[in-house]
């Protein structure tokens, strides 16, 4: 039996309240319904409350190192547009395109008007340029599209990165972006620019949006599940992110608690939110919602006790204090640590009719709660002291000439001043000690896992609870026997039921799957086995997206880290040329020192030193990094390296095209809408790509079948991939797998499975499957050749990713070696092209004289030291 934790009224029971009560001050961890209770605590309860939050508060401060301390941000606020495509019911700061027309201003602030209230912002000793706008207001207001096109913006978010490149040039501001509802792409083009991006998420009471007369209600960039994802996207993209709640405009306290939780959640999986405010709803005129009550003062510091006891002692909270009537000292007391923007220059334009307060005046009324008013940066000092990933490269010199090194605070009488903002000028500097076909792994890091395992990749306990419905299997109840007979009559009528049942096929029934499945590839293609004679390159395996399956993967000071100079990327081409190849795949780490134009600078090096090799590189992933970095937009970006050299492009990052299991599997990769998006684009340019699948961590059959059908759906599209790779899931070094959390790889069963499956399920539209040496082994993969697949990949010479997996199957092929693993399937072996053409002669003759052998393989450092 149950009793409510409420009574009729709707208040609380005085038990529930007593229990509550208690469960905070012995720091028990509380859940909604407590909380809930603890959000109506009044009078004698509510002191309860407050003392015991700031227990926590004083806990976390102590444990930072900032003991007392109480911190604001001096900064200017810089409302870049006031338009915006939302309808929120409470909101004066947002206007119509007439409205700013008659009080003669343009649809955005000009760079001038920007720039003149960032520069009396450094000229007052303020560090931080609060940019807010409105939400996409091009989507909404003609008046804001053609303003864009007449300044040269693709769109808002264009125009935010400039500004922000010109503030930090022109007056050293840092600048914090408020630009509402990003994706993950706006991220990557924003992140360089921008020490800390916010959003509020406001609520999770998705009624107050979706009900006619609710507060959000018009307004679509207001959907809690929308704000959550931007709030998973920043903690994806290592972004330094401020986010809080708006209370007051009709939630329940049920409500309040769960948008509590639901923020607790992302900051524990990403580590990613650096602060969250608490704001007191404030009703104004002129607006839907100007008859309803403000929200009360105990109201506010309940919220922000609560929010202390949910979030923790090491969480930042933020009170506005010009929301708050000067009652500073009971906030202090219910454990916020940080005043938030304060500005002696600029209104705050979201609430104009509350001015600041004098910063002496904070400082005076902090002393007399007993802290000290420090100034910090607009990224705060977690953050500061992290540097990468969440400090992109070209902000590093920003922040340091503003930050104290010690504690991450803002430096005491550190005055901005315009740094150059640019891409790194010495793209290419050769840096590692190993030598790639032989060293890494066996003289660098020892250990099964990097140092900083239980930080860099999010937080391991919240992933076992997200992957674990994935990894129990479904039940089938679809005839296997009535599939195989469809599968065999027409694999195109397959239906998702008859798929399904294929794809968890075992016994005769698998036998009987792969027959068929060899028996349409030799309809297909025929009987031949191709490859390909190629060297991968990896020119860098220093990265730091933090995806949670890959051991490539390495910080720049770890032991195994590399990056190859342009040069030396030259001279594995060559050698290659030399030795018969046709093709160089070229992929790499996203370095954060690699500026966008860096990928030219490597597909022309290949192009100048081998100008008939083919250039095969640069994942979707890197892509989007090129683009990102460079502000082009990804058809821009792929059009320049096209005249640079590229000729098409792996279509590997795709892992498995299903967020949920993306998200698991990967801190910070683009999601799949992303990569269907850079796959399709270049098709649409002629460049065509490969496409694949890793499989066997955690994922299920459904996914395989729902990748499987998307990657059909693009070709039918754009016709443009010239084959589908499996791509086995190598668990030996794999965080994810270290963890707990992913299977060790994929069962035979599961590798006969797939690549018949993807026989039928791509035919006719992609007609070569190949299966990979380098992750099943020369049996396995013969066992693929009888089981669908006609072709064999390439030589590769050197393949560092698998091996630092832990593929126990070697970085080489020769051509010899290929030809024997077609001969244990019974089959004839022939080269290709990387788009599936004849070889020339005199690139046959090359491969066969040297078997694909090279003469010696290069170290990364000394140039003069001869292997063989």
């Amino acid at each position: 039996m149950t009793t409510s934790a409420t009574s009729g009224t709707g208040h609380p029971t005085e038990n529930s309240m007593r229990r509550a009560l208690k469960r905070a001050r012995d720091g028990v961890a509380l859940d909604v319904a407590e909380a809930a209770v603890l959000l109506r605590a009044r009078g004698a309860a509510l002191d309860d409350l407050v003392a015991s939050a700031g227990r926590v508060r004083d806990a976390g401060l102590e444990a930072a190192g900032r003991p007392g301390v109480i911190t604001y941000s001096k900064s200017v606020f810089i409302p870049l547009t006031r338009l915006c495509r939302d309808k929120c019911h409470y909101c004066t700061f947002v206007t119509v395109p007439g409205k700013l027309r008659r009080a003669g201003h343009g649809m955005f602030m000009s760079p001038d008007e920007v720039l003149d209230i960032a520069r009396k912002g450094a000229a007052a000793g303020c560090k931080e340029a609060l940019i807010t706008l409105g939400d996409k207001p091009e989507d909404r207001w003609p008046e804001a599209r053609e303003w864009l096109d007449a300044h040269g913006y693709d769109d808002t978010i264009a125009y935010v990165r400039a500004i922000s490149v010109r503030i930090l040039e022109e007056t050293g501001l840092l600048p914090h972006l408020n630009p509402g509802v990003l994706s993950w792409t706006d991220f990557q083009r924003l992140k360089p620019v921008a020490p800390s991006m916010g959003m509020m998420l406001e609520t999770t009471a998705t009624r107050l949006w979706s009900e006619p007369g609710g507060p959000h209600h018009g307004s679509p960039d207001k959907e809690p599940a929308v704000r959550l994802r931007v709030l998973e996207d920043a903690g994806r993209s290592s972004v330094p992110f401020t986010s809080g709640l708006l209370i007051g405009i009709g939630e329940t306290h049920e409500e309040r608690a769960e948008s509590l939780f639901a923020l607790r959640r992302v900051s524990r999986a990403y580590h990613g939110v650096q602060e969250l405010i608490i704001q007191n709803f404030r009703a104004k005129p002129d607006t839907a919602m100007r008859g309803m009550p403000d929200a009360e003062l105990d109201e506010l510091v309940a919220t922000v006790a609560v929010a202390r006891h949910i979030m923790g002692p090491s969480a930042c909270l933020q009170a506005p204090p010009n929301l708050v009537d000067e009652e500073y000292e009971r906030l202090i007391a219910a454990g916020i640590d940080d005043w938030g923007g304060v500005s002696p220059l600029t209104v705050d334009h979201v609430n104009p009719e509350r001015p600041w307060p004098r910063i002496d005046l904070l400082r005076e009324r902090s002393a007399d709660a007993g802290f000290t008013l420090r100034e910090r940066l607009c990224v705060y000092p977690e953050f500061v002291r992290r540097g990468e990933p969440w400090l992109d490269p070209r902000l590093r010199p920003h922040v340091a000439a503003l930050a104290d090194p010690e504690t991450g605070l803002a430096r005491e009488g550190a005055l901005p001043r315009g740094l150059p903002w640019q891409e790194p000028e010495e793209a290419f500097t050769a840096t590692g000690r190993t030598e790639l076909h032989r060293t890494i792994d066996t003289e660098g890091r020892t250990a099964d896992r990097r140092e900083d395992f239980d930080e860099v990749y999010g937080d391991w306990g919240a992933l076992r609870e997200a992957a674990a419905p994935g990894m129990a299997p479904e039940r089938l109840d679809t005839d296997v026997r009535a599939a195989l007979a469809t599968a065999a009559d027409d694999p195109t009528r397959l239906s998702d039921e008859e798929a399904l049942a294929l794809l968890h096929a075992d016994g005769p029934a698998l036998d009987a799957l792969t027959r068929i499945a060899d028996d349409v590839r030799r309809a297909a293609v025929g009987d031949d086995v191709t490859y390909i004679v190629t060297r991968n390159i990896n020119f860098t395996n220093v990265c730091y997206t933090g995806c949670r399956f890959c051991a490539f993967a390495q910080r720049r000071t770890d032991a195994d880290a590399y990056t190859l100079s342009l040069d030396q990327v030259a001279d594995r081409a060559q050698q290659a040329w030399d030795v018969g190849a046709v093709e160089v795949c070229m992929q790499g780490g996203i370095h954060p020192d690699l500026p966008g134009t860096a990928y030219f600078d490597i597909a022309r090096a290949v192009k100048e030193r081998v100008p008939g090799m083919h250039v095969h590189a640069f994942s979707p992933m890197e892509v989007v990094n090129g683009a990102s970095r460079t502000g082009l937009s990804i058809r821009e970006w792929l059009i320049a390296a096209k005249e640079a050299g590229l000729d098409s492009v792996p279509g590997t990052a795709a892992e498995i095209l299903d967020d949920e299991v993306r998200w698991i599997l990967t801190k910070g990769k683009l999601p799949a809408a992303t990569w269907i998006e850079v796959i399709e684009t270049a098709h649409s340019l002629g460049i065509r790509s490969s496409s694949t699948m890793m499989y066997g961590h955690v994922d299920q059959p459904r996914h395989w079948l729902g990748h499987l059908r998307t990657l059909a759906g693009i070709q039918q599209r754009t016709g443009g991939f010239t084959e589908f790779v499996t791509l086995p899931f190598i668990h030996t070094n794999a965080p994810v797998y270290l963890a707990g959390i992913a299977r060790p790889g994929p069962t035979v069963r599961d590798n006969r499975a797939v690549t018949a499956m993807a026989r039928l399920l791509l035919h006719p539209h992609i007609p070569n499957i190949q299966t990979s040496w380098v992750k099943l082994g020369t049996e396995g993969a013969a066992e693929m050749l009888r089981s669908g697949a006609n072709d064999l990949g390439g030589t590769l010479m050197e393949e560092t990713i698998s091996r630092m997996a832990g593929s126990s199957y070697g970085s080489y092929k020769s051509v010899r070696d290929l030809v024997a693993v077609a001969e244990a399937a019974g089959r004839p072996a022939r080269p290709r092209t990387t788009l599936y053409g004849e070889v020339p002669e005199e690139r046959r003759h090359a491969a066969t004289a040297s078997d694909g052998h090279l003469p010696e393989l290069l170290p990364v450092l000394d140039q003069g030291l001869s292997h063989g």
